[in-house]
């Protein structure tokens, strides 16, 4: 068994030589790893000829392909779309769709099993830079107070409840998206929905959790006001 093993081994390494692929030639041997070589054993028969030199890809590489889109964030709607060109349905800010999401993850933070009036303005006071939180917070407005006091309105969930990943709007929340839509709508201006719309669409829900924190703090209709004013400049951006 030994010897049938060493002859085994003799014949292969013999089949090896004869392949003639140890040499600098050979498709197997060479200083550099990364240098290509051109294969030079008997089974790929004829030497097949390549290169990896990057001239070879000048024309590809020259080429630059520019690629352009629009995108655009819809928030939910509760209404049918309107029965306008698509050109005139206005679209929401950046901003007032960040605070949408920072919305929902404040929902899920506080246990809820919904995103209501009262998580619209805390997403908008978390992400900060829009036109709306700077507006509370010059009237002393601000998250932390919001949320104290949205804990002693509306409580806080179980803990050890889990919250849908993305908790559904309550009825007065999806009003007052509605509410901002329509009004930018009606209003005939180009420009986005702000947080600023959503704001007064919150406040447009008497009795609504929001509302009821937003007054809490002094927030009022003199206020709501001064800030329709404000959105009703056609050339109004939200920041």
């Amino acid at each position: 068994m030994a010897v049938q093993a060493l002859s085994t081994v003799a014949a292969t390494s013999k089949s090896i030589n004869q392949l003639n692929c140890r040499g600098p030639d050979s498709f197997l041997w060479t200083k550099n790893p990364l240098e290509p070589k051109n294969p030079q054993c008997q089974w790929l028969g004829t030497p097949i000829k390549f290169s990896l030199q990057s001239k070879n890809f000048k024309q590809f590489l020259s080429k630059q392909c520019t690629i352009r889109a629009n995108v655009s964030f819809v928030l939910p709607r509760g209404k049918p779309e309107p029965t306008v060109p698509i050109d005139k349905i206005p679209k929401w800010s950046a901003k007032a769709v960040k605070s949408f999401t920072m919305a929902e993850l404040e929902a899920r933070k506080f246990k809820y099993a919904t995103t209501g009036t009262e998580a619209l303005i805390l997403g908008m006071l978390i992400e900060g830079t829009n036109f709306a939180s700077k507006y509370l917070r010059a009237n002393s407005i601000t998250l932390l107070k919001f949320r104290e006091e949205t804990i002693k309105i509306v409580g806080k969930g179980d803990f050890y409840y889990c919250s849908p990943k993305e908790p559904p709007l309550t009825e007065d929340a999806q009003k007052a998206l509605d509410w901002a839509f329509d009004e930018k709508l009606n209003s005939g201006d180009s420009g986005e929905i702000t947080t600023t719309h959503v704001l007064l669409g919150v406040w447009s829900q008497q009795g609504s959790p929001g509302y009821k924190v937003l007054a809490a703090l002094g927030f009022n209709d003199e206020k709501a006001k001064e800030l329709e004013n404000v959105i009703s400049d056609p050339g109004f951006v939200d920041d």
